[in-house]
């Protein structure tokens, strides 16, 4: 992956109508923005229930997108990442609905992870208890065969999405078929979605136990096997975060988001830089995504302090509420189906009050914190929450998922803020200081001083916070200039 601004999307929310559109924007209209473009679920189908995250047949592109042809050719333009779903499946899948007709002597019955699987001899309430949930209840569904026998089936998000025994011979055939399919289309990096959840044990969490973590190391060595790199996404407590990081190739720096509000808010960079000082350097850094703004990232775990004190940490919370004029409560929590009752709803850019100046720093500070930076599709251009979209799906990341048309995009294109993001985004992209050394200077709480050096190149942020003044500047070969 190439150390330069990454794009996320979705293929067909970004005024194209397939991939093929969406290298043309790429070549064109958004022409040396982007190192790479991380591409949200295209398998069959994409207008599932949970927007393309709950494939019915994980190898076939949704024909209404293109085929694995196309895929290709945009992959020999830029760098391409794709989605390796582990932990499920939809239960409208082929192998799911074998397995509903033929119970225990579908040739796929041993791909889907069932109750007894985990507990054979049954569960107690503690270990029921002790299971962590992304979402109120239990995960499991209780589900009838065409024989009349039901059964409990692991179903960690929706009763839609069929936990996989990555365990199984059928499982890790599964997988690897899955990552062949992506290799040969040229794909070159995945992400390994909601692989905190794919091992469960009986006694555990069943959410990134030791297995999981020799799970995760396993499928990355087979990965780098074929020539692909490996990002893994996982919301989970900050140290949790560090320790993957030693063990793959790139995680997100999901504690980044709010720890920027925090900056902000407070006009205090104090947080920031005790995690600066320590976060993982192997990261995608992100401010927004194609889910909501991450709260456990920051907060405590079972007595240990977080990187955000709880009681700040909700007034935080409480201020982005405020910003995005109440719309993120609709969208939050158990105002709207939910599966992550851990993350805030909303835009970036609402979360800011839709203060431009604010989010073109929160920006930049992305840009100068180590890690390479992604930016969301609908960040790209500010957007604000989408009420009309959540409104009638009642989706609650829906309001950070909106369907931009070549028109708005043309118009967001040509706006003072566009401008300077653009700008940013081109320096990030282009200057060789961020290929050398990071150094977090030393300042008061109510100053943040970055500062990138390699040999004799260097670039510097400095940020007042009480004023919201920014300050970039560089070397060039006749001395050195100011970014804005």
């Amino acid at each position: 992956m190439e150390n330069k601004v990454q794009l996320i999307t979705y293929v067909d929310r970004l005024g194209c109508e397939n991939i093929q559109g969406l290298n043309t924007l790429l070549q064109n209209q958004l022409k040396g923005l982007f190192g790479g473009v991380h591409i949200l679920p295209f398998y069959y189908p994409i207008d599932g229930e949970d927007a393309g995250f709950d494939p019915i047949d994980h190898k076939k592109i949704d024909e209404r997108l293109g085929n694995w042809n196309d895929l290709r050719t945009l992959s020999d333009n830029v760098d391409v990442m794709a989605d390796l779903i582990v932990n499920h499946m939809s239960a409208q899948s082929v192998e799911f609905q074998d397995f509903l007709e033929n119970g225990e002597d579908s040739e796929y019955a041993a791909l889907f992870l069932t109750f007894d699987k985990v507990f054979p001899n049954g569960a107690t309430e503690k270990e029921l208890v002790k299971i962590y949930r992304p979402r109120p209840g239990f995960p499991f569904a209780k589900m009838k065969l065409k024989s009349g026998e039901e059964r409990l089936i692991w179903t960690t998000f929706t009763t839609n999405q069929i936990d996989i025994d990555v365990h199984s011979t059928k499982g890790k055939a599964y997988l690897e078929g899955i990552l062949n399919k992506l290799q040969k289309s040229g794909v070159n990096m995945i992400r390994l979605d909601a692989a905190g959840y794919a091992i469960k044990k009986a006694g555990t969490s069943c959410f990134m136990i030791d297995e999981t973590f020799n799970f995760i190391d396993q499928l990355t060595l087979k990965c780098k096997e074929m020539g692909i790199s490996v990002l893994v996404e996982i919301h989970s407590f900050y140290k949790t975060q560090i320790e993957i990081a030693k063990k793959v190739d790139f995680v997100y720096d999901f504690a980044l988001p709010v720890l920027v509000l925090d900056t902000l808010f407070n006009a205090n960079a104090k947080n920031l830089k005790n995690w600066l000082a320590v976060s993982p350097r192997n990261a995608i850094t992100v401010l927004d995504t194609h889910d909501g703004i991450g709260i456990i990232d920051v907060a405590s775990e079972k007595g240990q302090n977080g990187l955000i004190d709880d009681e700040a940490l909700d007034t935080i919370v409480e201020r982005m509420h405020t910003n995005s004029r109440d719309t993120s409560r609709k969208a939050t929590g158990e105002a709207a189906s939910n599966l992550d009752l851990y993350q805030v709803n909303c835009t970036y850019f609402e979360a800011l009050g839709r203060d431009e100046n604010a989010y073109l720093i929160a920006r930049a500070i992305q840009f100068f914190v180590p890690g390479i930076p992604q930016v969301y599709y609908v960040g790209l251009f500010a957007g604000e929450n989408d009420m009309g979209l959540l409104s009638k799906t009642n989706v609650g990341r829906d309001i950070n998922r909106h369907y931009y048309s070549l028109e708005e995009i043309g118009n967001q294109m040509v706006t003072p803020f566009f401008d300077k993001f653009k700008k940013l985004m081109v320096f990030r992209n282009t200057h060789v200081a961020f290929n050398g050394n990071f150094n977090l200077l030393e300042s008061s709480e109510e100053i943040l001083k970055i500062r990138w050096e390699k040999e004799s190149d260097w670039a510097e942020l400095v940020l007042d916070l009480h004023s919201m003044d920014l300050k970039i500047s560089f070397s060039t070969e006749n001395g050195y200039n100011s970014l804005f």
